[in-house]
């Protein structure tokens, strides 16, 4: 594994390996940036929000609500200078 990927494993018990793009923190909470795709390929970018406490051994993610995720998209967008597009 790369130091930019991370394996988050689905409710199915699958890993998905996804390539880490951006991070932040946003109102006092960690969000990561993360894709599927191949380094330069389109693809979708995810937004996942940090859940595990800070004495957890592994990082634990889930999705943001939809206005929560709308304002870190924002900040991930500012970051990546417009490499990045949001489609709805």
């Amino acid at each position: 594994m790369e130091d930019n990927t991370i394996i988050m494993t689905m409710d199915d018990g699958s890993e998905v390996e996804f390539t880490i793009l951006e991070t932040t923190v946003f109102g006092g909470n960690s969000y990561i940036l993360v894709t599927d795709a191949p380094e330069d390929e389109d693809g979708l970018c995810f937004v996942m929000k940090e859940v595990s406490g800070p004495d957890a051994d592994e990082a634990v993610y889930e999705d943001p609500d939809d206005d929560e995720a709308d304002a870190v998209m924002a900040i991930f967008q500012q970051m990546l200078e417009g490499e990045i597009e949001i489609e709805r």
